[in-house]
């Protein structure tokens, strides 16, 4: 099939189309991971955005079903350079992609996309597959709806609370669109788990006695998260606070600390953070946002930043029980460095 990726600056490049005939726009974004494409693509995180791999050849182990972070592909689209038509027995992409109606488009220089992107900054899209008309993919881009225009989390959160038994502390999961890897870090170490969608008011999450809140990531501008941080706001100093990625951002907001947006954001599984004590750990990330360390108040310390640009990686606040990072230790594909350096430390701090 024919296919045009078209860029809000006027640029486009045409490739070759797999999936199903259709369109979809958002911001695009681009992952340097190697492996765990099926992880990334459906991350709930990646809701509203495009999704490009740097690494040339996506697909050469088949579609991994059984690691997948949601029920299904959450990304709007994929671009990759290639897609690999001859896995091992698992089902290609471009079939996995045909059978579950999303657009991709392959055939493309990936890497000039990037450095683009990396010049630019992140650029809203527009992917048309059966078509290769750039100016309409163009036009579409252009009309696309900044990210931080977006409410996005309703999409991607649980409509009901519901419960995964554990013998272990009673954990309450604000669920912003959350990665199945996080319920399996906390129930792994027994937690009792009680997940809650991104709207639940304090009173419901405080009904069910919980020994913590735990906040997961989600899609988009945490600063459009109003109901989330409300209830996070009354929660602080009531309960042990925990957070990733976007519960990170969405603690710091409670807190009345301040987010903003990254020029192209970090998405991969080879991003090294700095801990306080001046170790470095390599990390799995997937954001745009950050938080402003300077507008923390005080009592609260940035415990990681990021190796590369400085931002802030994670924060912790001693007198109110909260400690939260910006990068995902449940990763899986991944480095799996944090996982038992944030995951076993939060139970400690219950203990």
């Amino acid at each position: 099939m024919k296919a045009v990726l078209g860029l809000e600056d006027g640029d486009y490049v045409i490739g070759e189309g797999f999936g199903i005939e259709g369109e979809c726009s958002g911001e695009l974004v681009f992952n340097t991971l190697m492996s765990g494409y099926m992880e990334a693509l459906s991350d709930p995180s990646y809701y509203g955005q495009i999704l490009m791999f740097t690494f040339p050849l996506i697909g050469n182990y088949g579609v991994d079903t059984q690691n997948m972070q949601s029920k299904n592909v959450k990304a709007f689209g994929a671009v990759c350079r290639e897609i690999c038509e001859k896995p091992d027995e698992r089902a290609t992409i471009r079939t996995y992609f045909e059978q579950n109606g999303l657009l991709g488009l392959c055939g493309v220089d990936t890497r000039m996309l990037t450095i683009k992107t990396r010049v630019k900054g992140t650029l809203r899209a527009a992917l048309v597959v059966g078509d290769d008309n750039f100016e309409y993919a163009i036009e579409l881009a252009k009309k696309t709806t900044p990210i931080s225009d977006c409410d996005l989390i309703p999409a991607v959160s649980c409509k009901t609370q519901y419960h995964i038994p554990g013998t272990g502390k009673k954990i309450a999961v604000l669920d912003l669109g959350l990665k199945n890897n996080m319920l399996s870090s906390l129930s792994a170490r027994d937690g009792d788990l009680y997940v809650f969608p991104y709207n639940a008011a304090p009173e419901d999450i405080f009904r069910v006695e919980p020994d913590c809140l735990f906040i997961t990531n989600g899609p988009g501008d945490p600063k459009t998260a109003r109901p989330t941080i409300a209830t996070v706001k009354k929660c602080i100093g009531e309960l042990p606070v925990f957070g990733i990625c976007m519960g990170n951002q969405i603690t710091a907001l409670a807190l009345g600390g301040d987010t903003y947006k990254l020029k192209f954001g970090h998405r991969g599984s080879n991003q090294p953070v700095r801990y306080k004590d001046g170790r470095i750990f390599i990390t799995t990330q997937n954001h745009g946002f950050a938080v402003d360390g300077e507008s923390l108040p005080e009592g609260s310390d940035v415990t990681f930043t990021n190796a590369n640009d400085k931002t802030v990686e994670g924060f912790e606040s001693e007198h109110l029980n909260i400690s939260c990072v910006q990068f995902h230790p449940e990763a899986h594909a991944g480095p799996r460095d944090t996982e038992c350096h944030y995951f076993d430390g939060l139970f400690r701090r219950l203990k």
